[in-house]
């Protein structure tokens, strides 16, 4: 007998803010299924105030505020039994940071969690990540968002080592990444790898999953170095406008997917790693792992 129930995750990140509700459906002693039912993307870049001034302007706490209540209405409407908000680096510096916790509580009944990178990168653990880990490889998980960069290294299938960097998309484009903070997750990821002849880079996040499709991989999610350095200098060498008329990119895409390659190709370099592979996971389908085992 089956038993079908919905979860929702919502994830506020630095770049955008995203719902995603699933079926949860449990079907005996089999294996729980997780089936996505709808994900929606609301381009409010919170890292645009936060990194800059140091806190949420009233414009994007209003804008924050109508996304919440739209996904309340959706939860609603699709009857989710269970929910978790996770809010990642922007909240975590943004000096306003509790007071807009606070706001979206009262106005919406929805609670955020402000989580830190250990905890992003431990969510981000629970997904299906484990399906595509093979025992005899070695793999450097790198998680890119707009205000941050998990790095995870995986031996024997088991996590050894993570940590998280102040190095993200809108910081990039920003200015606020300077060489200090390049050199300290060069050190990290070569003092981590340096023992392993082969490396294999895992991606996620959402300008990588973009990549890849742009790069027409549907069956085997994968790319090479080569391969990312010359789609890096291709978008490189179009303007911004190109990038949104010709390759069809939305708008708070076309800017940040370029920083994003730069972070990629730079932990692949350190890594020495030949191939990035993309599971298509992220923080979203973390948040709905973890809520259902801890109910």
């Amino acid at each position: 007998m089956l038993t079908i129930e919905k979860y929702a995750a919502i994830d506020i990140g630095s770049n955008a803010i995203r719902l995603l509700i699933a079926n949860v459906i449990e079907q005996g002693n089999e294996p729980t299924i997780f089936k996505k039912n709808e994900l929606i993307r609301v381009p409010i870049r919170l890292g645009e105030d936060v990194f800059s001034v140091g806190e949420i302007s009233e414009k994007n706490t209003q804008r924050m505020l109508d996304a919440m209540q739209a996904f309340r209405l959706l939860m609603n409407a699709h009857q989710v039994k269970y929910y978790r908000a996770c809010a990642t680096s922007a909240m975590r510096e943004a000096s306003n940071g509790d007071e807009v916790v606070q706001l979206v509580k009262e106005k919406t009944s929805i609670a955020i969690e402000v989580i830190d990178g250990k905890e992003e990168a431990a969510i981000i653990a629970a997904t299906d990540l484990h399906s595509v880990i093979e025992k005899d490889k070695v793999y450097l998980y790198v998680d890119v968002g707009g205000g941050s960069t998990e790095c995870t290294l995986y031996d024997q299938g088991e996590m050894k080592a993570s940590k998280s960097f102040k190095i993200g998309t809108v910081r990039i484009l920003k200015n606020l990444v300077d060489e200090s903070k390049w050199e300290a997750i060069s050190i990290w990821i070569k003092e981590q790898t340096k023992s392993y002849s082969k490396i294999t880079v895992i991606g996620s996040g959402g300008n990588i999953n973009k990549i890849i499709k742009m790069n027409g991989k549907k069956s085997r999610k994968s790319l090479s170095y080569l391969n990312m350095l010359n789609f890096y200098k291709m978008l490189e060498d179009l303007s911004y406008d190109e990038r949104v008329v010709k390759l069809g990119l939305n708008p708070d895409r076309a800017d940040v997917i370029i920083p994003a390659l730069k972070i990629y190709l730079r932990a692949m370099k350190w890594a020495n790693a030949e191939h990035v592979i993309v599971p298509t996971i992220g923080l979203s389908d973390g948040i709905i792992k973890t809520l259902y085992k801890s109910k």
